[in-house]
């Protein structure tokens, strides 16, 4: 099949390279040339595992190109996903689907002969029907089909997730378009990945809902750890004890800072957006909302308080930046609440992290960006961990401990197990336990 994927950020890439693995002929678009001449000199513009040689094994085989002319790259395909970003709006939280819009504009004057467009963008409910509008409007000779194909990619196992999927959804009801849409996805469908098909509009709600859901459990596990530190109970036990039940499950069950990056914040905040257009209140997701952003500042005061209360001229080395590992995704990380947080109230703040220091710089000032996990401990009054990179698994807590000024670790994520810490010599903080 001929795919055209608009858009070569994080989704269209991974999925593009993804597709012309299978054997389609892909064409990745984009608006920025610095993007695309990055990318046909092999550069990748985001951090994800396995992604570079993805690209460049199906670029030499000549199944994946890249260019800035949408025209050329949309008139014979079979299919062209619309992968452009979709952030929040400005003003009032709402998707921002200004990109989404304009790249339909002008798919709409390219299309020869049937062609199936597809919304893999996170778009609100009934986004397919106005692309669909937009694309008539322009292009009334036009044969084209809509169908809503929402990703479930994780960053840092992206890959991974769009070869073995749960579960591929496709909505829509043009039997031409499922048709074609049945075919790209063929690869997987013989791996027996289940094509769940619905509406257009079921679709775009599946892909909200999700996220939703799935904040929810980060959520109510941080409450269950602030409850767990209360009582004198540790909340991994607590999360082993819940998770191992079928109907609960144990992924999404880990106590931390909150969760951020460039899906779960935005998706639930539109998803309240859409509920109250539609005058069903969400009250549960806007719970989640609110837990969420408080948290972060709470993580914050928590390595305040294991400084005894007072970290004004005090240097705090914090390890991990981006809001989850392998991925250099800054987007909503919790990191930056918690430097916020600590330099409001006097500290210096000394970081390091694996692949986000280059995009934290862009969000995060005053901030000594260091080599490495040690050179950022050395002469700090504590250690914060707040990213679970598995470089930080396996420090040697006896050099850090020798190149802190105190013994105060505080570990956000609970990779290292209390008596590990304290037998180092650490006043030991954790979450939940």
């Amino acid at each position: 099949m001929r795919v055209t994927m608009i858009g070569s950020g994080y989704v269209g890439l991974v999925s593009g390279a993804c597709f012309a693995d299978f054997g389609h002929d892909v064409i990745c678009v984009d608006k920025d040339e610095r993007k695309i001449e990055a990318l046909l000199a092999g550069r990748m513009p985001i951090y994800e595992p396995g992604l570079d040689h993805l690209v460049a094994t199906n670029v030499a085989a000549g199944r994946l190109r890249f260019t800035t002319d949408l025209p050329d790259a949309v008139k014979d395909a079979d299919a062209v996903f619309i992968a452009v970003g979709t952030p929040s709006r400005r003003g009032d939280g709402h998707a921002d689907l200004s990109y989404v819009y304009a790249a339909a504009q002008e798919v709409a004057q390219s299309l020869t002969g049937f062609t199936v467009i597809v919304d893999k963008s996170t778009v609100p409910v009934g986004t397919g029907d106005e692309v669909e509008r937009i694309v008539r409007e322009a292009n009334p000779d036009a044969d084209f089909a809509v169908i809503s194909n929402p990703e479930f990619l994780r960053e840092g196992a992206a890959i991974d997730d769009f070869k073995r999927p749960d579960r591929i959804v496709i909505g829509g009801d043009d039997p031409r378009g499922l048709e074609v849409m049945r075919e790209i996805y063929r690869p997987l469908h013989i791996n027996k990945s289940p094509i769940v098909e619905m509406s257009r509009r079921g679709a775009e709600l599946t892909k909200y809902a999700a996220n939703a859901f799935l904040a929810t459990k980060i959520t109510f596990i941080n409450e269950i750890a602030d409850l767990c530190e209360k009582v004198g109970a540790d909340v991994q036990d607590v999360s082993r004890g819940i998770g191992l039940d079928n109907r609960i499950g144990a992924k999404f069950l880990h106590a931390g800072p909150g969760y951020g990056g460039s899906c779960f914040p935005k998706d639930t905040l539109a998803l309240l957006k859409t509920a109250q257009d539609y005058e069903a209140p969400q009250r549960i997701v806007e719970a989640v909302v609110a837990v969420n952003d408080n948290r972060k500042r709470a993580m914050g005061r928590k390595v305040i308080q294991a400084c005894g209360g007072d970290v004004r001229g005090k240097t705090i080395a914090l390890l991990g930046l981006t809001f989850k590992p392998n991925t250099d995704d800054m987007r909503d990380s919790p990191a930056i609440a918690v430097v916020q947080t600590l330099q409001d109230a006097g500290a210096t703040i000394r970081a390091y992290d694996p692949e986000g220091m280059e995009q934290a710089k862009l969000v995060l000032d005053n901030v000594t960006y260091c080599t490495g996990p040690y050179e950022a401990m050395d002469g700090a009054d504590a250690l914060a961990i707040v990213t679970e990179w598995d470089a930080f698994r396996a420090l040697d807590l006896n050099r850090a401990k020798s190149l802190l000024t105190a013994p105060v670790l505080v570990d956000l994520r609970n990779i290292y197990p209390r008596e590990t810490a304290e037998k180092a010599g650490f006043q030991y903080g954790a979450v939940g336990r």
